[in-house]
């Protein structure tokens, strides 16, 4: 098997062991960023990858050959007993999220889980109950929304909170992406309500939700919202492997959203307008961020990750516009760890400052962000926009 042990210089630092489930796309976005933590930043804990899990002993014996873990298991439960393991790591759909993390957490593990935190209100109630135990025990939580962990994303963070848009008064977000617009594209988990929870909604809207409450340091009160599925029925998939899988000649039924669209009253009174949608032909993974304030504006899109547009409205008119920011100088939120200015970063890198993040937290003994109280409480957007959809009313969202 690949050997993830730390090199020998790494030998006096304490160690972390990890323990993931799930090994498809995100299993792999974030076995990398378990390989690349240690070996670019300088870490209070070293993680160290001990055993994958998944459900074929045969592919996840190949995957974690592949990805970087010393062990492998078929049984999530064999991995959260296992006294080698300090940290679960959980990548699979939906569905699981909540049984496997409070079993963790129960056992004394801390726990990184991929959004969103649930496919239901209720099973994420008991997540973050259960978080909220394990606290009290030293035992940290994190969901995974790692588009907060993009530099540029922080900086424009960094710049509400100094006061330089003032009063925030406008956010527009969208996610984009086209890989389902094909009405013959198979039938993944992905469209299947008792599998993911929800379709663009949770999948992808659950992005821009927690981006837009980050940035702006507030949070949605009220929402409304509608729903719709273009493609009823798909092939069925003969595999599940990554995002689609091989179609079969029989056909199932989409249980899911292909795009969410909803307006938003945030706390603050500011005024939001949100899309989500796996049908915008042409874009890839265009997550478009716009704050318009009594002072300023900024504007984010991930398909030009490493820019971030700022708009200073205290200039005096012969200097106003749209100023481009290069978000690569070493001052910069994680970059100094990595290249030189203008050397831009990926979308791999969100997932190492994650790793980063959470395991820095955890050695120092504080809750790292965003918790699993934060994942109930876009959770209960995400519930709210859906029950918009049906009555065609305004939803408050629950405290």
């Amino acid at each position: 098997m690949a050997n993830a042990t730390p090199s020998p210089s790494d030998q006096a630092v304490a160690r972390i062991n990890v323990g993931m489930v799930g090994h498809s796309f995100m299993g792999a976005a974030h076995s990398q960023a378990w390989r690349s933590a240690p070996r670019f930043f300088d870490l209070p804990l070293v993680p160290v990858m001990r055993v994958l899990g998944g459900r074929d002993a045969a592919r996840t014996a190949a995957a974690a050959e592949r990805l970087g873990w010393e062990d492998h298991v078929t049984d999530w439960r064999e991995l959260v007993r296992r006294e080698d393991v300090d940290l679960v790591d959980i990548c699979t759909p939906g569905d699981s999220h909540a049984e496997i993390a409070i079993a963790a957490l129960e056992a004394g593990k801390h726990v990184l889980c991929e959004k969103p935190l649930a496919n239901s209100v209720a099973e994420a109630e008991e997540m973050a109950k259960a978080a909220a135990a394990a606290a009290e025990r030293g035992v940290r939580a994190m969901v995974g929304f790692t588009y907060r962990r993009v530099p540029a994303i922080a900086l424009a963070r960094q710049l509400v909170a100094d006061g330089r848009l003032g009063t925030i008064r406008h956010v527009r977000a969208q996610y984009l992406q086209d890989w389902i617009a094909d009405p013959e594209a198979p039938l993944s988990w992905r469209l299947q309500r008792e599998r993911a929870g929800s379709g663009s909604l949770g999948d992808i809207g659950a992005h821009i939700i927690d981006l837009t409450q980050h940035i702006t340091g507030d949070t949605i009160a009220e929402v409304s919202g509608h729903l719709e599925t273009f493609v009823k029925e798909r092939p069925l998939a003969t595999e599940h492997a990554g995002l689609s899988g091989t179609a079969s000649t029989e056909r199932g039924e989409v249980t899911v959203d292909d795009a969410a669209l909803f307006l938003a009253r945030f706390s603050s009174g500011a005024a939001g307008v949100f899309e989500a949608t796996r049908f915008a032909t042409g874009r890839k993974n265009a997550i478009r961020i716009e704050v318009n304030g009594s002072l300023g504006s900024l504007a984010f899109d991930f398909e030009d990750m490493n820019v971030l547009h700022f708009f200073d409205a205290t200039l005096p008119d012969e200097e106003a516009g749209f100023r481009r920011i290069l978000v690569t100088e070493a001052t910069h939120p994680w970059v100094a760890a990595w290249w030189p200015p203008g050397h831009g970063l990926g979308y791999e890198h969100g997932f190492t400052h994650q790793a980063v993040d959470l395991v820095t937290a955890i050695a120092n003994g504080v809750e790292p962000t965003p918790t699993f109280a934060d994942g109930l409480q876009i959770q209960r957007v995400l519930d709210a926009v859906e029950t918009s959809a049906t009555n065609r009313t305004w939803q408050e969202i629950p405290a």
